[in-house]
């Protein structure tokens, strides 16, 4: 499990970037929804996806707003702002070049 997190570490702003540029989504939603894409590798617990959220608001990249639900409590949805879409395309070029990187280095060892 540590290893999973070490990986993951740097990850997580680009990840709910990357579904929050899809639709808005309430934490619960995020969380379920990345670990269903990476077939269980992020599961973000709520002591992860939380401060991760509202450190991003705080930094403009989301914004939310909280829906009244028929059944249930109110949910709290966060959207990406034009601030965060920019940050999301840095952040996909930087991790798209380093994983270009890790691969040319694991191939190589591979040899």
């Amino acid at each position: 499990m540590g290893k999973k997190l070490d990986m993951r570490k740097g990850s997580t702003t680009v990840l709910i970037l990357s579904l929050l540029a899809e639709e808005a989504m309430y934490g619960y939603q995020l969380a379920k929804e990345l670990a269903a894409r990476s077939g269980g590798v992020f599961e973000f617990k709520e002591g992860t996806l939380y401060p991760a959220l509202h450190r991003m608001e705080k930094d403009g990249l989301l914004t939310s707003y909280w829906q009244v639900v028929e059944e249930g409590p109110s949910r709290k949805y966060y959207e990406i702002t034009d601030r965060g879409r920019q940050a999301l395309t840095l952040k996909a070029n930087n991790w798209g070049e380093f994983a270009r990187a890790l691969l040319q280095v694991l191939e190589g060892a591979k040899s």
